[in-house]
């Protein structure tokens, strides 16, 4: 696959495909703020950070407690995505993913009250609904698969998904900002609500599930994308059967689904315990804590422009492959966390300086897994991105479910140097581990079942006019002196 063909020059170097992956990238940092800014939240809320004197007690949650109100969220993300992937495909990206957005942007505004009245359970309740309507990968995968001519792909995939990494900056910064001010705690959830209301407003009126259906696209762009898609879905009918006996019988699938996974596992890490080891290690006030867990994901949204300029070259100059070029990008994303991770294990307490910097460090390489990973559903499978986005996205969200857990039952003191040392070290393996699988079997060739059993059905021997026709060369006389040629065909 080449991914950096030639764009015709009638077509706008900035139109309303790149408007699209703005839409994109806004949506996905609003769903990435209602999904993580939770971590900062139960800190503030147990720690009794905030200024204001006339917000309630701080709430005495256990570690267990808090355990669950953090993977709640994951338990709906998990049972959310495998649909959300065939919604996508049944009724386009636009319409699941505003209500998926909506619905999780006032459950946030309701966060403040259902808490006041039930406590932890009611906060789980909420997060676990806010996470079912968690839509954004798989609408995201499809809308691009939608949206990008195989010139742009990358380019305009890799801007999309650094609204994930400007999230987290907003999740982390924002949410511990607002919590050491005077709105406190609940001041998090409704500036979160109104972040996602604002973007619904605005994908209402601007996206389009498909150049063809777009309002405001110019002709000459909408022939480009549209002749540029059905040629690389070689003019695929509308309406197409799920491949489900090709996608669970692929081994790059199931190599694209352990890099996932491993790179969900120490993501995760990071999202939703970095806070609580901040304050808990290295007795970080509130303000300090937001800044340095935010400064990771800065590092990570940063990076992800100088990845994608560095791959930009790499492709167009022809010196590696797509495929190479995912693989490189998934082992800086996999394998250089993992090694800063086991070097947090030796560092001494007493060195915070380098702490600071290396778990700095360990995020903000990791974003190279948007080009080295995240876009290999479309490589795979134009025509089903969705649908895998939406398969890899219900794994890769038991992993985020269980991380919260499994750090819960380890750590039970976040002041215990060891007990991090042990969830830095399983870390590391996991992401180890996934890299290794995806560096033999993964691929961006696309598959063969990405294409309707009719492009993919051979003739049968009956359509074979020439199958049992065979050229002979012999001898034409007794002295072998003349060559003659005869056809041989054995068919009536």
């Amino acid at each position: 696959m080449d991914d950096m063909e030639e764009i015709p020059k009638k077509v706008p170097r900035l139109g309303l495909r790149h408007l699209q992956a703005g839409l994109l990238f806004y949506g996905l940092a609003a769903n990435t703020v209602l999904q993580l800014n939770v971590s900062v939240a139960v800190v503030a809320m147990t720690n009794g950070t905030t200024l204001n004197n006339s917000d309630p007690p701080p709430y005495k949650w256990s570690e267990e407690k808090k355990s669950y109100i953090l993977s709640s969220y994951y338990w709906g993300c998990a049972l959310a995505q495998f649909p959300a992937g065939y919604l996508c495909k049944r009724f386009g990206s636009k319409a699941v993913l505003f209500w998926g957005t909506l619905g999780s942007s006032l459950l946030s505004a309701l966060t403040t009250y259902g808490v006041y009245v039930a406590g932890w359970k009611a906060y789980c309740a909420i997060r676990l609904l806010q996470g079912l309507c968690q839509v954004t990968w798989p609408c995201i995968h499809q809308h691009l698969a939608n949206w990008c001519p195989t010139a742009e792909r990358t380019r305009l995939g890799a801007f999309a998904y650094t609204g994930f990494d400007c999230g987290n900056v907003l999740a982390m910064y924002g949410a511990g900002m607002i919590a050491s001010s005077s709105l406190g705690w609940p001041g998090i959830s409704y500036s979160a609500a109104g972040l996602g209301l604002i973007w619904c407003g605005l994908w209402l009126l601007l996206g389009a599930n498909k150049a063809s259906e777009a309002r405001f696209i110019g002709e000459a762009e909408k022939a480009y994308i549209v002749g540029d898609i059905q040629r690389s879905e070689r003019k695929e009918p509308k309406k197409m059967e799920i491949p489900w006996k090709g996608i669970f019988t692929s081994v790059p699938v199931y190599a694209l689904l352990c890099a996932r996974c491993a790179d969900s596992w120490g993501l995760t890490t990071m999202q939703t315990e970095l806070p609580t080891y901040l304050s808990g290690v290295l007795k970080l006030d509130m303000e300090s804590n937001a800044v340095f867990s935010a400064l990771p994901f800065l590092l990570m949204w940063v990076m992800c422009y100088v990845y994608l300029i560095i791959a930009d070259v790499l492709l167009r100059k022809k010196w590696m492959s797509l495929t190479t070029l995912r693989k490189t990008y998934t082992s800086i994303a996999l394998w250089a966390p993992a090694t800063i991770m086991l070097s947090l294990v030796f560092v001494g307490e007493g060195q915070k300086t380098l702490v600071l910097v290396l778990v700095t460090l360990s995020v903000g390489v990791s974003s190279a897994a948007t080009i080295g990973s995240e876009l290999n559903t479309i490589d795979l499978s134009p025509n089903h991105a969705g649908i895998l986005a939406g398969l890899m996205s219900s794994f890769t969200n038991l992993m985020a479910l269980l991380t919260p857990l499994v750090v819960g039952v380890l750590v039970t003191d976040p002041g215990q140097r060891s007990q991090w040392q042990v969830v830095f070290s399983l870390a590391a393996g996991v992401l180890f581990a996934g890299n290794v699988i995806f560096l033999i079997w993964g691929t961006a060739v696309t598959q063969p079942w990405n294409e309707s059993k009719e492009s993919r059905r051979e003739l049968e021997p009956e359509e074979k006019p020439f199958q049992h026709t065979k050229l002979e060369i012999a001898a034409d006389n007794s002295d072998g002196n003349v060559v003659g040629l005869k056809l041989n065909c054995t068919s009536p």
